[in-house]
């Protein structure tokens, strides 16, 4: 990192700016919004107060990871990404003036096009940023990059009580949520379907793997493929009984709890489960005999994403992918290095 930044790979900005990103394919735009830094609240025990919602919960390891790469580092390399449904017109406007302008940075990565322009100009600065602080703004991706900057940002003054961020209005440009599949190297799929029936419905699929419908699960292994809908709601319950109430409607609730860990007793170790954002990719993985099991699950929806972290209930660890995400290294928050 120091060496990139003396050898000029990286640019120090010599004002304080915020960034307007967006994403582009062809002439569609994907994503547009603001890269700024961001002050990570401290207290989210009030839920009037909570102005960042996180929807998933994280895992005490990868939040150590993290906050050990970002100390060590003293950077962060890519924004969290939030999404927000009530940015001001005016600050859509400034955007629209900012874009005229010639980009400080343009790349393209696997046919997207990524570019960022520089706003350090106070008044627009203000304009662009005015309705941030009176909404609520929720995590679509990045859970254990906030939850290591609330780790890091206990001791008073520590610059991990900010944090770099990628604001979304929704309403514009609402990003695409998909599930995250579960690929079992170790579970033989005839196997799998015969102990899932025993505490749900499952039908063969004779046409073979297909994504799921909604309140749907599917098992794909060796070109063969199964349908688990209605989970019997006592099993249901037991599996679930030290989780919030809202989980038995959620499918990764369902797929991790009744079926990985109370049925197939799939262990939680690395390897033993493989997660997959391509539904193509994760039947191609257990395609040969012998190769396992693999999972697909339904997508969800942003209102119920929105909703349930609203009223304070985390989801499932990979439930859900928010996209596009963010190019790592265009925009940069790095603290300390000469």
């Amino acid at each position: 990192m120091r060496g990139w930044l003396h050898r000029g790979v990286l640019r120090r900005d010599e004002r304080p700016a915020v960034y307007v990103y967006q994403q582009q394919r062809g002439a569609r735009i994907l994503q547009r919004g603001l890269i700024g830094e961001l002050s990570v609240p401290r207290d989210n025990s009030v839920r009037e107060e909570r102005l960042l919602l996180p929807h998933e919960a994280v895992s005490p390891q990868v939040v150590e990871q993290r906050a050990a790469h970002m100390s060590g580092l003293r950077a962060q390399l890519e924004p969290l990404l939030l999404t927000h449904s009530a940015m001001e017109s005016v600050a859509g406007q400034v955007m629209e003036h900012v874009i005229r302008r010639p980009p400080a940075v343009v790349v393209r990565v696997a046919g997207i096009t990524h570019t960022l322009w520089v706003c350090d100009d106070d008044q627009e600065i203000d304009l662009l940023t005015s309705g941030v602080s009176r909404g609520r703004a929720l995590i679509a991706d990045g859970h254990h990059r906030h939850a290591a900057c609330l780790h890091l940002g206990r001791q008073p003054g520590s610059p991990w009580r900010n944090s770099l961020a990628l604001l979304i209005d929704t309403n514009a440009y609402p990003l695409r949520l998909s599930a995250i599949h579960r690929v079992l190297p170790g579970l033989d799929p005839e196997k799998a379907a015969s102990l899932a029936a025993n505490v749900a419905r499952v039908l063969s699929l004779p046409d073979g793997p297909r994504k799921p419908g909604p309140n749907e699960l599917v098992l794909v292994g060796a070109g063969q493929a199964w349908s688990v809908t209605d989970p019997d709601p006592m099993a249901l319950r037991e599996a679930l009984a030290s989780r919030p109430r809202e989980w038995a409607a959620i499918p990764a609730a369902v797929g991790d709890h009744l079926l990985l860990d109370t049925v197939w007793a799939v262990p939680d170790l690395p390897g033993a489960v493989r997660y997959s954002h391509d539904v193509q990719q994760a039947v191609a993985d257990v395609a040969a005999p012998g190769s396992g099991t693999a999972l697909l699950l339904p997508a969800t929806t942003e209102a119920l994403v929105r909703e349930l972290a609203g009223a304070g209930v985390l989801m499932p660890r990979k439930s859900t992918s928010f996209g596009p995400k963010p190019a790592v290294g265009l925009a940069l928050r790095v603290l300390g290095l000469p």
